[in-house]
């Protein structure tokens, strides 16, 4: 079967191979038995050049498998900067959600991807989406971040890119309360000096 040849040599990173079985007539948006098409197999392993090749033949960025996640998604959520700049190039919906509710950037925030978050907020995702946790970007940087110099800088860049530092959590608790359970002090400064209460 062309197709399950085309989703393994998007996994193992084979260019050459990936190119001749679309030649081939290969269908592009053929899914695997988690419903992922050869682009998010290939997203999954970081494959760049796979990407590349796959977006540049109309692979499909937005294409969700069984648990919710597109190449788009799945690129800005693990920091695989190239392909989600690739992804954003070619379509990528930045309206779109995860499993949880939520945007490329709150998992990229969580997950202390400097330059996904800029990414994705220059591109215009909205900064104050609130996913099925209550959470925004902003407090999963907080909640789930280490406080240290990673997450210190997302929280500046979702300031500086107009997130409302007041947004409370689902249970009110706001990011200012949460940076101050944590002793995260650098933090606490940044959203003080932007007029959080």
């Amino acid at each position: 079967m062309l197709e399950s040849q085309l989703i393994s040599a998007a996994e193992t990173g084979d260019v050459r191979k990936v190119k001749a079985l679309l030649q081939e007539g290969a269908s592009i948006e053929a899914r695997d038995a988690s419903g992922a098409t050869a682009l998010l197999v290939a997203t999954h392993e970081n494959r760049v050049d796979v990407a590349r090749a796959l977006i540049e033949a109309g692979a499909d960025v937005n294409a969700k498998d069984k648990i919710q996640d597109s190449p788009y998604l799945y690129a800005g959520a693990r920091g695989h900067l190239e392909i989600l700049k690739l992804t954003l190039a070619n379509g990528a919906d930045l309206k779109s959600i995860n499993r949880y509710g939520g945007t490329a950037l709150i998992p990229a925030s969580e997950r202390g991807h400097v330059e996904t978050v800029r990414t994705l907020i220059e591109a215009g995702v909205n900064v104050d989406h609130v996913n099925r946790l209550g959470w925004t970007a902003l407090l999963e940087a907080i909640i789930l971040g280490s406080g240290g110099e990673k997450h210190t800088e997302i929280v500046r860049l979702l300031i500086k890119a107009g997130a409302d530092v007041n947004l409370a959590d689902g249970e009110g608790v706001s990011p200012l309360a949460h940076a101050r359970q944590r002793g995260y002090g650098r933090i606490e400064t940044l959203l003080v000096d932007a007029g959080a209460r």
